[in-house]
């Protein structure tokens, strides 16, 4: 069987919680709702749209929550055509981290609550796109923790449960990759803290990305 490294992408590959952010803002003032601070903002990145908008307005009915997300998804693009999107960087070492783990015969993949268009412009800016065999989003999935997003993932890569390991920084990756039954491996610079992650099912978690490929394995 194939080895599977699945990574997330916001915040465990790139950094993009400025433009996540204000996305969120933009979109809770055109409907002229209470703006969320951005500690709280920061907890709902991994989880599709509609869901993060259940998180942020949980008394709000579910139409509204669709209203949002597709609001956000408007907002984004937009930001995204007229060039006001912050960079959104590789986390310093990811690229070397990834030679190194495809040099130890690792394959890649991506779960991600992105939409497919969004996750394409990420891979494509940083040279990434060949890179990763396969290419699980919230287009094609339920949102986060269900485990369909690796369970796509091992059948197109020729993987197994038990030679995959989901690699994300919330907990909502550490519960999906426990749902799926493989390895679950947090990384300590995304938006949950450690402590969060390990509570969540965390097998370990890389406080550095140096330390990814010494914890692939138990």
């Amino acid at each position: 069987m194939n080895r599977l490294a699945l990574f997330d992408c916001d915040g465990t590959l790139v950094d993009s919680q400025a433009n996540i952010c204000r996305a969120v803002e933009d979109t809770f003032a055109l409907h002229r709702l209470d703006v969320p601070p951005r500690d709280m903002i920061r907890r709902i990145v991994g989880l599709s749209l509609v869901e993060a908008m259940q998180a942020l307005l949980p008394d709000a009915e579910p139409a509204r929550h669709h209203v949002l997300a597709a609001d956000y998804k408007a907002r984004f693009f937009e930001m995204r055509s007229t060039g006001a999107l912050a960079d959104e960087p590789l986390f310093d070492g990811i690229a070397e981290a990834l030679d190194e783990l495809e040099a130890d015969g690792w394959l890649f993949g991506v779960a991600t609550g992105k939409s497919d268009r969004g996750l394409a412009h990420i891979l494509a800016a940083h040279g990434l796109t060949t890179r990763f065999i396969t290419l699980q989003t919230a287009d094609r999935h339920p949102s986060k923790p269900h485990p369909s997003m690796i369970e796509q993932a091992i059948a197109e890569a020729g993987a197994a449960p038990e030679t995959t390991v989901m690699i994300g920084d919330t907990s909502y990756d550490m519960l999906m990759a426990r749902a799926a039954g493989t390895r679950a491996l947090g990384v300590g610079w995304g938006y949950h803290p450690p402590h969060e992650l390990h509570a969540a099912g965390a097998h370990a978690v890389a406080r550095e990305v140096p330390a990814l490929g010494g914890l692939m394995t138990a």
